[in-house]
Formats: C-alpha cells, sequence, structure tokens
C-alpha cells in the first residue's frame, strides 16, 4: 500500500520519551516468564517517501485466541521526528499511532489480508498516513556532508490495554489469560526489526582504483540463471551516499528501489533485478567511471537482458547518470531524472547520438535544484537531437519533460520529484518498454 495524499494529523498530546532511542532487549517481565508478553519486534514498509514501523509483532508463550482482539487492544507510540522537516531532537518525541488492524500470526509479520492465522504473534498494524513512525535519520552533521541512515534503535513503544487470552481448547469462554492488561506500561521494541523488501537485497562491494563502491541487488525470487531480465539501476540521493557507517540506507530513505519489485508501483508483474549502489560524492566523473565498471561485471556475473538496462535518479545521482550515459551509452536503453542537476552540452551531445531515451521530472518549486536547470536539459537535449536531424516531435519522444505542481506532492518536499513520478505507473511502465537497439 503506498502512502496516499491526506495525511492524517498528529496526536494532540505529544510524550516525551527519556532517550532518542531504546538498545533491543527483553520486555518488562522477562522473555522467561511463563505468561506475558515474550518479544516486540517491529515491521516496517517503503512508502514513497521513505521507511516507517508499518507493524510491530507481539510475542506471547502460547497460540493467542483472536476473537477476544481488537484495535483497541494495544496502543502504540512512535517518533514524530521525520528527516526531512524535523532537527534531530525531535527523535524522541512520541505520538500515537492510529492502529488499522489486529490478529494473530505464527510468525512475525504481516499478513496480505489481515486475517488470523493460528500462532502466538499478536500483529498490530499502523495506518502509513500517520505522520509519525519514520526510521531513517540524520547521520554526521552538521556539516555539507550531511548523510541519513536507518536507526538502529527504533524508539516505537507498546502499551497493553487488555487482557490477552490463550484459545480455549475444548471448553467454552475466552481461554486462559496470557498477559494481563498493563494500560500504565509503555514497552519498548525488543528485537531487531523485519523490513519487508530490504531484507531481500542481497550485499556486494566493488573496489577499483583504490576505490570501493558499496552495493545492493536484488534478485526475483525464482530467478533463473537460464532466462534474462531487465536491469533497473537505481542512483540515489546525496545524503544516501555511503559514509562509512550507513550501509543499505538507500533501499530505505525512499521508494525508487523497492517500488521495482511490486507490480502496485510499476503496472506490470515482468520480474526485474534491482541494483542500488552507494556512492562516495567525489563528484560525477570518478563515480560514473566506477558505476560503469561495477555494471560491466554485474551484467557478466548474472542473468540481465543487455538490451534492457536501465538507470533511475533521485537528485544528485543525475550527475552519475548524466556522465554514464555520455561515456557508456552501450550499456543503457533509457533513463529516468526526478529532481536532478542538469545535463551540459558535452554530454547531450553525446547522449543524442547514442539515442538513448530519458525522461526527466522536477518540481516547480524545488528549493534545493531550481526547476531550471530541468527545463534547460531537456531543451538542450532536444535541440541536440534536431541537429542531428530529428524533428522536434521526435526529440520530444526521445527527451520527455514532467513539471510537477505542488500539489503533486504528497509530502510537501519539492525536491522530491521521485515522490508524484513514481505515484505514476505509466512512467515507470515507458521506461521498461525501451529497448536498445
Amino acid at each position: 500500500m503506498r502512502l496516499r495524499k491526506g495525511l492524517i494529523p498528529l496526536a494532540a498530546t505529544l510524550v516525551l520519551a527519556g532517550a532518542s532511542g531504546t538498545a533491543y532487549g527483553s520486555p518488562n517481565g522477562g522473555p522467561g516468564d511463563a505468561d506475558g508478553i515474550r518479544s516486540i519486534t517491529p515491521i516496517t514498509t517503503v512508502y514513497t517517501y521513505g521507511q516507517k514501523v508499518s507493524a510491530v509483532a507481539i510475542e506471547y508463550g502460547a497460540a493467542v485466541n483472536p476473537r477476544t482482539l481488537d484495535t483497541g487492544t494495544f496502543s502504540v507510540t512512535d517518533t514524530i521526528y521525520n528527516f526531512r522537516f524535523n532537527p534531530i531532537e525531535d527523535l524522541p518525541k512520541l505520538a500515537d499511532r492510529t492502529i488499522t488492524h489486529t490478529y494473530t500470526n505464527e510468525v512475525p509479520g504481516t499478513r496480505a489480508d489481515h486475517r488470523s492465522a493460528p500462532g502466538r504473534y499478536v500483529i498490530v498494524e499502523l495506518d502509513p498516513a500517520d505522520t509519525g513512525g519514520s526510521t531513517v535519520i540524520v547521520s554526521k552533521c552538521p556539516t555539507f556532508l550531511c548523510t541519513v541512515k536507518v536507526n538502529p534503535e527504533l524508539p516505537t513503544r507498546v502499551v497493553q490495554r487488555k487482557d490477552v487470552h490463550g484459545q480455549p481448547g475444548r471448553g467454552v469462554g475466552k481461554g486462559p489469560v496470557l498477559a494481563r492488561a498493563t494500560p500504565g506500561e509503555s514497552r519498548p521494541l525488543t528485537e531487531k526489526p523485519v523490513n519487508q523488501l530490504v531484507d531481500e537485497f542481497s550485499y556486494g562491494s566493488f573496489l577499483s582504483g583504490g576505490m570501493v563502491l558499496p552495493y545492493h541487488y536484488h534478485l526475483p525470487k525464482n530467478y533463473q540463471p537460464g532466462r534474462r531480465y531487465p536491469l533497473m539501476v537505481i542512483l540515489p540521493g546525496h545524503g544516501m551516499g555511503w559514509d562509512g557507517d550507513n550501509l543499505g540506507v538507500q533501499l530505505a530513505a525512499d521508494i525508487p528501489a523497492t517500488a521495482w519489485l511490486q507490480p502496485q508501483w510499476t503496472g506490470t508483474s515482468e520480474d526485474v533485478i534491482v541494483l542500488a549502489p552507494q556512492h562516495q560524492r567525489v563528484g560525477g566523473v570518478a563515480e560514473a567511471e566506477l558505476l560503469v565498471k561495477l555494471l560491466d561485471q554485474f551484467v557478466g556475473q548474472f542473468a540481465v537482458d543487455t538490451s534492457r538496462v536501465y538507470a533511475s535518479t533521485v537528485s544528485y545521482g543525475s550527475q552519475l547518470l548524466w556522465e554514464a550515459f555520455a561515456k557508456r551509452p552501450d550499456l543503457f536503453a533509457g533513463g529516468l531524472v526526478t529532481g536532478g542537476f542538469p545535463v551540459n552540452a558535452t554530454q547531450a551531445t553525446a547522449i543524442a547520438a547514442a539515442e538513448v531515451p530519458v525522461w526527466i521530472t522536477h518540481g516547480e518549486h524545488d528549493h534545493l535544484l531550481n526547476v531550471s536547470g530541468a527545463r534547460n536539459s531537456s531543451a538542450m537535449l532536444r535541440q541536440a537531437y534536431v541537429a542531428r536531424g530529428k524533428t522536434a516531435e521526435q526529440a520530444a519522444d526521445l527527451v520527455r519533460y514532467t513539471e510537477y505542481a505542488d500539489v503533486a506532492f504528497s509530502s510537501p518536499d519539492y525536491h522530491a520529484a521521485f515522490g508524484p513520478t513514481y505515484e505514476d505507473a505509466s512512467i515507470l511502465r515507458w521506461l521498461l518498454d525501451q529497448t536498445k537497439p
């Protein structure tokens, strides 16, 4: 489910926690108790503008009777902090989350049908439209090289407000009490998160010329080496670059990496290989050179359809795309540039010579990269095509441009053009439809 417009406001009362997070450990009462809560596991999902705690799994010592549960059995509070808008000092400020479903399961994971399955876990699902619950935090600031990372100590807390019962067996009634209500006790998380889709990515590291390029990649669930799959290369923004302490944040900070694994985002059920490298923010030229070397190795190692290699960018990642497309157009079948930096004349000429189609999107009131750069890029690329004999209509088809008014953004960060771009499945399908001659 994707985050839509019309965010639900914060609860009126904010609770100030004692620390910015809590180390995962035993819940109050201890995991060895015969009764009581055994563990509390956060479950996260990446929505349009980043990863949030989307549910919690509360473990008991025996199978729970789901008939005694409702959305009032528990309450959940979570941080109001969002790295795009709030100072880090807001991280310990908590507000109520909206509970949408409560059911049982045999594992600490959600069910698409929200229906109970026999098990000792109670799954408490949370509304993605809540303001709170973001997992990504600012790291290593204040400097120009500010970065973000996934918070290793999520501050989410749970209160059990009603008794939780076990299965009644052959008898009648609610069943034995597994844990008494403790409405005055706010419990911390005890387990590491279950990160939906993000946990399915594998980690790799590419070394060349003394530079290291960390990356994550995802193969289709039924991956077959004898087949050929399209490859989507995701080039992240400046703050998602590698700083030595934030591996994998490019998967969680925003939607592009995980969207290609979900038909509800792409509008197609076609299997896609996703490659999501991080960069070291040393400049587009050096980083693009390292990127194409990684790609040469990657397409030789995995079952990639070399006529269908694509790149999609967020902000700073556009510098790598323009340079890589200009240097090695033979590698790419198309590109999607969201909220990016402008192309230069040399790059535009090389891209037009190779006829690599691109779609550029930008926010009209982008506060970090002025929209004029995107307008100029689309004009410069189209002019380069016309100079090579294409008609204006052909040039416009090869270089598509979409400019978003503020109303198109479901979160008011008008630099984050990937938001309305990725919420439009027709743009994603257009990219997958491109094939290198």
